[in-house]
């Protein structure tokens, strides 16, 4: 049911700004929990934002605690999503796959996979030969070893938004699409209202959702999120022929260049080599030389394989790679959850929980503390290495 021509409600006992997967597992989980008049807010059409332009990934394969709970946790939906929410999604746990070519990042994913073991993660190191045979596509030339994770794999984010979407509003969530919200009212710092073109909502409570335009959100109750969007390119390709269907999230982690199975063709992504950090999502061509070197080195079985389509999306990044997740000290009402640098769909579910949670003054399933805002004032930051 389209919600977005329905009258703006007056009042909301929270209000969510961003129409992704966290916003919508955030609204989820609070009307679950018997939070009455839960309203999300979305400017354009549901996970269009980045949920939409993500590759899919999900894993637990992350060099920090948290980051490894938050996956893992996100996993364990993901696999259930299609019984619970009567969608499916298209997991495909066909594992992800990290190719290394130094002795550095080789001694770095052999900490991290000791940190995984003991949070219950089932990832290895690997030799060339094994990295081979799990990805036939890959050349080996340069590689050390490789780090691999079997249950791990790639899903369709639209699905996952369409799942979370109406168990929301079944659950009672008013969702509200075409409706951007234009500011904050407060009063000191207190919470009063969200505003929008067709009214103010009254409110006390609000959560920051809103992706690479958190920042934004952020300045409108004066609580700085450093969040900076950067844009990201993929191309799906057309049928490689003899696919291996079980073909693994391969990642080339030196270059950045990334691939796994989209149809009978491949989804391949890379960082660009001049950062564009702005709201700019156009494609840029100037961007595919790069690609396809990186290609033509690591998988150049598929480097003369044409291109189908593509798109270019944002990560919202953070100075350390790393999540912003908690409630303002300064304006208690305020609640925010952005800054995932890239790997913000494959924690969603997770995330969702833990704001229920911080938002009913719950102790949620993860100790969150560390990813506050106030880490940049301490001497706790920890850089997320495992960003793709």
């Amino acid at each position: 049911m389209t919600i977005q021509n329905r009258q703006l409600p007056a009042r909301a006992d929270v209000v969510i700004i961003g129409g992704g997967v966290m916003g919508l597992s955030t609204a989820y989980h609070l009307a679950r929990a018997g939070v009455e008049r839960v309203v999300l807010l979305e400017k354009g059409a549901l996970g269009e934002g980045s949920t939409s332009r993500a590759a899919g990934g999900v894993r637990a394969v992350f060099s920090d605690e948290i980051n490894i709970a938050l996956g893992l946790h996100s996993l364990a939906t993901f696999e259930q999503f299609e019984p619970e929410f009567a969608q499916p999604i298209d997991l495909h746990q066909v594992g992800y796959l990290f190719l290394l070519d130094n002795d550095e990042h080789v001694q770095t994913f052999t900490r991290n996979a000791e940190l995984q073991n003991a949070m219950g993660v089932d990832s290895r190191m690997i030799s060339v030969a094994e990295a081979k045979r799990l990805s036939p596509l890959i050349d080996t030339d340069g590689l050390q070893a490789a780090l691999w994770s079997p249950r791990d794999g790639h899903c369709t984010p639209e699905s996952v938004v369409q799942g979370y979407a109406r168990a929301a509003r079944a659950a009672g969530v008013t969702i509200l699409t075409s409706t951007p919200a234009t500011g904050i009212e407060t009063e000191g710092t207190d919470i009063r209202g969200v505003l929008t073109p067709g009214g103010t909502i009254a409110t006390s409570s609000v959560v920051c959702a809103a992706g690479a335009w958190a920042k934004q959100v952020g300045a409108w109750v004066d609580v700085p999120l450093p969040v900076e969007p950067l844009r990201r390119q993929i191309v799906i390709t057309e049928p490689v022929p003899d696919l291996d269907p079980a073909t693994p999230f391969t990642i080339d982690f030196s270059s950045s260049l990334y691939f796994h199975n989209e149809g009978q063709g491949l989804l391949v992504g890379m960082s660009e080599d001049k950062d564009s950090w702005s709201f700019d999502t156009s494609r840029d061509s100037a961007w595919l030389p790069g690609l396809a070197e990186a290609m033509v080195h690591r998988m150049p079985s598929v480097a003369d394989v044409g291109i189908q389509s593509g798109w270019a999306g944002l990560y919202e990044m953070t100075p350390d790679h790393n999540a912003l997740i908690g409630r303002s000290r300064e304006v208690p009402g305020f609640f925010y959850a952005c800054g995932f640098s890239g790997h913000g769909f494959l924690m969603g579910p997770a995330v969702g929980e833990v704001m229920r949670d911080l938002y009913l003054d719950r102790t949620p399933f993860i100790d969150v503390t560390a990813l506050d805002l106030a880490r940049f004032e301490r001497a706790d930051v920890r850089p997320e290495l495992n960003i793709v």
